[in-house]
């Protein structure tokens, strides 16, 4: 992939993906560590290098030092667009929203959503009228081209409501609409 050229560490796309793909995720070092498998002190480094150039924030929880994204970075909303487009999830929003129907909110669900990197994306299309024929032309083409997995529930605005509580909130990222219930 592209993104390997121009950032050739792994930790650091790793980083990215967790902190820029979702805002609200945070981590810690060692947590880190063990979620990535790799070393602490290249992740040190990274989350270092990041904090220095004001693009995560860390506060203290307990003995715990735990890293944000700065939203108001001026390269964060920059930093998302790259990351959305890194995981195919931007050719993916502009075409469910643009020719579905009347889809009302689209959500990331899994573990792309928490901002670690995997070969699924799951998604979550609220609306009425969506037309599954057409979806499912979608999904296969655009499989193709960004060879990853694309798996989806599409559900009413009602059905929505009802099952929201039980989904896990960590796993939950809207793409795109207006704000969860």
């Amino acid at each position: 992939m592209m993104l390997q050229t121009l950032i050739t560490s792994k930790t650091r796309i790793k980083l990215m993906l967790r902190f820029f793909l979702n805002s609200s995720s945070t981590g810690y070092l060692r947590g880190l560590g063990t979620e990535f498998g790799d070393s602490t002190n290249a992740i040190r480094l990274e989350l270092n290098r990041f904090e220095e150039a004001g693009l995560l924030e860390a506060h203290t929880v307990g003995p715990r030092k735990v890293f944000q994204a700065n939203t108001r970075h001026p390269l964060f909303d920059d930093i998302n667009r790259i990351m959305r487009k890194y995981t195919g999830l931007d050719a993916i929003v502009d075409s469910v929203v643009n020719q579905l129907g009347e889809p009302r909110e689209v959500y990331l669900m899994g573990d792309l959503a928490k901002g670690i990197d995997s070969p699924d994306i799951s998604l979550i299309i609220v609306g009425e009228l969506i037309d599954l024929d057409y979806l499912e032309n979608l999904v296969a083409k655009a499989q193709k081209v960004i060879s990853r997995n694309i798996k989806y529930i599409v559900l009413t605005p009602n059905e929505f409501k009802t099952h929201y509580p039980h989904f896990d909130q960590e796993k939950l990222l809207p793409l795109w609409g207006k704000t969860a219930p």
